[in-house]
């Protein structure tokens, strides 16, 4: 009970902070809280915390605070099955609403955001542009008609729309700091939030700039506004390079170039330090506080995964499949756990020596104790050049087979076994969309194997798995235990495949998973120690990180600023003409530059980001000193597992294998639907976007989840997309 209410109170204590933090936005636009807002800023100058330490505290650090709240929690959560889905009205909202080719699949709950956020922009344009409208005055120096000043106007409140998504652009890409995380949402699912925001802040920013650029042309002042870099408020030609860089980011980023140039989309979005220090320089310091919490949390995230990823690891060995697919073993620590459907982020330096790419998991942690596998299909320039390096190792002599070096980041993956929640289960692959299933599988067959009574499974599991050719089917062979359902077995697994692209071979599934001559296995040389995957710091320790951070930022900040500047100066620029202040605390404008506040705050933030870093760095080491002389012979254990699974019994005839077209979903729902009289579904589906959606459609349809106050009991199908590309 104690444990229970703690995860309680924490939950209530980051509602409260999330609430009163978005609070502050909704308030900000209004006169009341401009004239509240002065006030605090002009009792916090003369403290020690001065309205710098204010602005943090009230503004950056509520975000921080969730996201240290929210690693406590996860962490106190079992890590094991929870609770059985409970039917109820408001999990409705959670299951698509809308699938469609342009927005992809939108729950209830995405459709409520949305428009919650477009009403929160709408609201604070209005609530701004309507005060300026009421006091506005002519402006002597640019000599503006009416019209003019008001466009100028519109213009100005248009960035700080863009200024609003910027607060929330970063928090979806987190991955050991995830504040999605806490909601349920993994890294590779809230991506598509991180691309509506930017292209929504994009088009904001736009429109900000290019509609103050015309008022200057019309009015003949481009000339001399747009290279002006003034000592003192908006310095315009940093706002023009953040604009620049933004769209170059956003232009590089669209589909048709990043799934088809990766490379460029990837470097050109390291511009994204530019971006952030111009607009800094453009904005000014109070403006940046209010989206200082996005960048704060992932610059840190970005260290932590760069100490988590070093030193390299190795490729024990590899598996070469027919259907151009490579399975790579690589070494894991015991102690390392993960979930299934988890995934890792691997870098491999002989390739490219900062491209990273993202894998599902395919072994279970409870089965495999120092090895973990994953599954690459090789159709890119970056996966294709990692299938020829091994084919020409296989094609050496065996004796002089060289290491292959890899850096790693995570598993990153949901804190518990969400498909246990559910009494049956029916999964949806297309290709190689099968990976994280073969986790979910190796899970399964884990625990019935140890007879475990820790985990109710569920009692029917059906798999339907679209493949091109029946060369894919191999990429089963781990899972073929699983498939031969023995009496002993707690939960029934059967399997449809449809062959799209071929006729009838004649062989039967045992036969083609039983092809293993086909199967090339490459062990490669170990010199030398080899650093096991350790994963992520522990969610308590990464939490301290964050707080050590954030205490060591305002500390600096206030010591810069009674260091370099002297009581006589005031770095806040244009805006401490505004705050009721003593004329002796006031400095003529000239003398007081408004980027000097720009510079203390960027020389703190580094110096924030580089304690953390030495504590994690300690503890990187500690864990690795303790680590014994790695896994040279780890690669045969995991051989012999895999060889023994192989050719263990004979895979039942029940499972069907179709040929030469795709399946009706309706009618396989429908018969599971009917397997399973009326209980609770999970449908989980991976692959291409047109069979999600078609999923999503179904289970949108068939689901009766709105019936709750009918006797008779309907069933209720959650969806589950997974996302294993990025």
């Amino acid at each position: 009970m104690g444990k229970a209410a703690v995860v309680i109170l924490l939950k209530v204590l980051m509602i409260l902070i999330s609430t009163a933090w978005l609070s502050l936005w909704l308030l900000k636009p209004t006169n009341l809280w401009t004239r509240k807002w002065k006030a605090a800023e002009s009792s916090a100058r003369n403290t020690v915390f001065g309205y710098y330490g204010l602005d943090f505290t009230v503004y950056t650090f509520p975000v921080i605070a969730v996201a240290m709240i929210g690693l406590v929690y996860l962490n106190l959560q079992s890590w094991g099955q929870r609770n059985r889905q409970i039917r109820s009205s408001t999990a409705a909202f959670s299951n698509p609403l809308v699938t469609s080719n342009l927005v992809g699949i939108l729950s209830g709950v995405e459709i409520l955001s949305v428009f919650l956020f477009i009403l929160f922009l709408a609201w604070t344009f209005y609530t701004r542009i309507s005060h300026d409208f009421t006091k506005l005055t002519p402006m002597e120096s640019l000599k503006l008609d009416l019209w003019q000043l008001k466009f100028l106007r519109v213009a100005t409140r248009f960035g700080l729309l863009a200024e609003a998504c910027l607060a929330f652009l970063l928090l979806p890409i987190l991955r050991e700091l995830a504040v999605f995380r806490i909601l349920g949402i993994q890294f590779e699912a809230s991506v598509r939030y991180h691309i509506w925001l930017g292209t929504a802040m994009i088009c904001f920013a736009t429109f900000h700039g290019a509609s103050t650029l015309f008022i200057w042309g019309v009015s003949h002042y481009i000339q001399d506004e747009i290279t002006k870099w003034q000592r003192t408020g908006r310095i315009y030609l940093a706002g023009e390079i953040t604009l620049v860089v933004g769209l170059v980011m956003w232009i590089t980023s669209l589909p048709q170039i990043r799934r088809k140039r990766f490379e460029i989309f990837y470097y050109i979005h390291h511009l994204y330090i530019i971006f952030l220090v111009f607009f800094l320089l453009h904005a000014g310091d109070r403006h940046f506080y209010m989206i200082f919490a996005g960048v704060f949390l992932f610059c840190l995230d970005k260290l932590l995964r760069i100490l988590q990823s070093w030193p390299q690891t190795h490729i024990l060995s590899a598996r070469l499949y027919p259907c151009k697919v490579v399975e790579l073993i690589l070494p894991k620590d015991t102690g390392l756990k993960y979930t299934p459907t988890s995934i890792i982020f691997m870098k491999i330096p002989s390739i490219s020596r900062f491209q990273w790419h993202s894998f599902s998991i395919t072994s279970s942690s409870t089965i495999d104790h120092h090895t973990m596998s994953v599954l690459v299909k090789c159709d890119g320039r970056w996966t294709t050049s990692l299938y020829d390096n091994i084919r020409a190792q296989l094609d050496s002599d065996a004796d002089k087979m060289k290491s292959v070096p890899v850096a790693i980041e995570g598993p990153y993956g949901p804190s518990s076994l969400t498909f246990l929640r559910y009494d049956n289960l029916l999964l949806v692959a297309g290709g190689i969309g099968i990976t994280p299933f073969l986790s979910i599988l190796h899970e399964i067959a884990a625990t019935q194997g140890n007879g475990s009574s820790r985990y109710r499974l569920p009692s029917r599991i059906q798999l339907i798995y679209v493949v091109k050719k029946s060369q894919y089917i191999g990429l089963l062979k781990s899972v073929s235990s699983l498939l031969q359902n023995h009496p002993s077995n707690k939960c029934h697994l059967k399997l449809k495949v449809f062959v799209t692209q071929e006729k009838q071979c004649g062989a039967t599934l045992g036969e083609m998973l039983n092809e293993a001559s086909q199967v090339q296995w490459v062990h490669f040389g170990l010199k030398g120690p080899i650093y096991s995957i350790h994963g992520p710091q522990s969610l308590y320790w990464t939490a301290a990180l964050a707080g050590i951070a954030s205490i060591t930022f305002l500390v600096f900040l206030i010591c810069f600023n009674y260091i370099f500047v002297p009581s006589g100066k005031n770095t806040s620029g244009h805006h401490s003409s505004k705050l009721a202040v003593s004329s002796k605390m006031k400095a003529p404008k000239e003398n007081s530059p408004s980027w000097v506040a720009d510079i203390l705050i960027i020389s703190s933030f580094i110096i924030s980001l580089a304690c953390p870093s030495l504590v994690a760095i300690v503890l990187r080491w500690r864990r690795l000193k303790k680590e014994e002389v790695p896994l040279v012979s780890s690669k045969e254990e995991k051989v012999q597992q895999l060889s023994s699974i192989e050719t263990k019994g004979v895979v039942e005839e029940e499972h069907e294998v179709h040929f030469g077209g795709r399946p009706n979903l309706e009618d396989e729902f429908s018969k599971f639907l009917n397997e399973t009289n009326g209980s609770d579904i999970g449908v989980l589906v991976s692959g291409p976007e047109t069979m999600k959606e078609a999923v999503a459609s179904l289970c949108q349809q068939k689901s009766g989840c709105f019936h709750i106050g009918n006797k008779e009991k309907k069933p209720y199908l959650s969806f589950h997309a997974l996302t294993f590309t990025l």
